[in-house]
């Protein structure tokens, strides 16, 4: 199930930014964990040799943590004083 949220979505709310922030970076480890398995399912599988993938693996297993460390790190999920008056 979908997580709910409890009143009417607004990417100006702080809360909401963080929730969307996790959620993309959830989709982000799920896209990478089906690509990079089924890669390396046919390359085990085949025997091929392929001598991109640990550097395609590597490469993106950096941004992943990249993006791990900006939302939980980095981002600023305060109110902005613009947006306060509004």
């Amino acid at each position: 199930m979908p997580p709910r949220w409890p009143r009417k979505p607004d990417r100006r709310d702080p809360a909401y930014r963080r929730l969307d922030d996790r959620m993309n970076f959830a989709m982000h480890v799920a896209i990478f964990a089906v690509t990079n398995s089924g890669l390396w399912f046919f390359y085990n599988l085949k025997s091929i040799t392929w001598t991109w993938l640990p550097w395609l693996t590597a490469s993106w297993l950096v941004v992943l943590l990249v993006h791990l460390i900006y939302i939980s790190a980095i981002a600023d999920y305060s109110e902005s004083k613009t947006q306060k008056s509004t």
